[in-house]
């Protein structure tokens, strides 16, 4: 790959010859050499580097409500794949093989955007996914490939923490026409203790895709018994999103398994989810779905107006199918917000590993 390609954007030199990342609110001084907290961006001879542009750590066909979207081309595949790195420090990550690598040895694979284009349209993905870990710290890579792929008639997902700074955030989203981005709890102290990061960027990108932006966007929040599935905390985002986004940003309430440095908590017992769900439909949020659990009514959409089932899931399969194409409800007619087509088919809950041959760089 020639250095261009590689060449990072977003970020300007210091008097003290050190450069500062402005991608994300991290903002990191890097002297020579250093890399940032995401560990994949880098100082090299005064420049910023992406050390992991054309890289990934596997490609995957999955669901598309794997990412999870559930308005998004409801049983479609989408091509999904990640790099290495993270611009958080979650503890309760559940890709830290992957996100808290610092082994540049486990990007095995290697596809430029263009590959990458050419492999979903080849195999029939109606989308591609910047996912496994988050692709704020691989934006070039993600924003070129995400061209690549609109060449081709191809959609582009992003699964994010939604944690960077505005300028980056307008150029990123540009590129995208879905997100799926995680609320990871709802009072700063969750963010600062737990994941190494603040809450209100989020919030801020959360509002900027709302108000600003056409990308479709879901919002999942982790459940992690005692530290963030309270009544009230649950509540208290709930209430934001209904008053800052509005009814019909679909909701996604997530069960947590033991992992990484927080081994010693218990799994999201299904019930939680389900008292989570009724709360935020309480607060008057149309679409919330529960996840990781097998619950066929909290996997399913069901139309605000008159009730009716319309894509009965049991979590990431697709039982029955009555939305129209045009995505409104058979029975009295209310659109449905999102991305929908004429029903063909799912795709399936399995997942499937897949190689992209590689492609000569210059």
């Amino acid at each position: 790959m020639s250095a261009r390609a590689y060449q990072g954007r977003w970020w300007h030199p210091l008097r003290d010859g050190r450069i500062q990342c402005d991608l994300c609110p991290r903002d990191c001084k890097l002297h020579e050499g250093q890399r940032g907290a995401c560990f994949v961006r880098q100082n090299v001879n005064g420049q910023m580097v992406l050390t992991t542009y054309g890289r990934s750590s596997g490609f995957c066909l999955d669901p598309i409500e794997k990412k999870p979207l559930n308005h998004f081309y409801p049983g479609s595949s989408v091509l999904s794949f990640g790099t290495a790195g993270c611009n958080l420090a979650c503890k309760f990550c559940q890709n830290w093989d992957i996100s808290k690598s610092r082994d540049m040895d486990r990007l095995m694979d290697q596809a430029s955007p263009e590959e990458i284009a050419r492999a979903a349209e080849r195999m029939g993905a109606k989308s591609v996914a910047f996912t496994y870990n988050d692709p704020v710290i691989f934006a070039e890579y993600a924003m070129d490939t995400a061209e690549a792929c609109h060449a081709r008639g191809i959609k582009t997902v992003a699964v994010t923490a939604g944690y960077m700074h505005d300028e980056p955030r307008r150029a990123f989203y540009a590129k995208m026409d879905a997100a799926n981005v995680d609320l990871k709890g709802f009072t700063e102290d969750f963010y600062f203790s737990l994941c190494g990061g603040h809450l209100q960027p989020v919030l801020d990108t959360l509002v900027y895709l709302k108000h600003e932006t056409s990308v479709w966007f879901e919002i999942t929040t982790l459940l992690i018994p005692g530290r963030n599935d309270s009544d009230e905390e649950v509540r208290a985002l709930s209430a934001w999103v209904m008053k800052e986004l509005g009814p019909d940003v679909p909701l996604h309430f997530t069960a947590f398994h033991p992992d990484f440095k927080m081994m010693d908590v218990p799994p999201t017992p299904p019930q939680t989810l389900t008292r989570a769900r009724r709360i935020a439909m309480d607060e008057g949020l149309h679409y919330v779905y529960t996840g990781n659990v097998f619950d066929t009514e909290g996997g399913t959409t069901y139309c605000p107006r008159c009730g009716s089932a319309l894509i009965v899931r049991d979590w990431h399969r697709i039982l029955a199918y009555t939305l129209k194409p045009d995505g409104s409800c058979p029975k009295c007619g209310t659109p449905i917000p999102g991305r929908f087509e004429a029903f063909e088919g799912q795709f399936g809950r399995r997942r499937i590993p897949v190689a992209i041959r590689p492609t000569p760089y210059a």
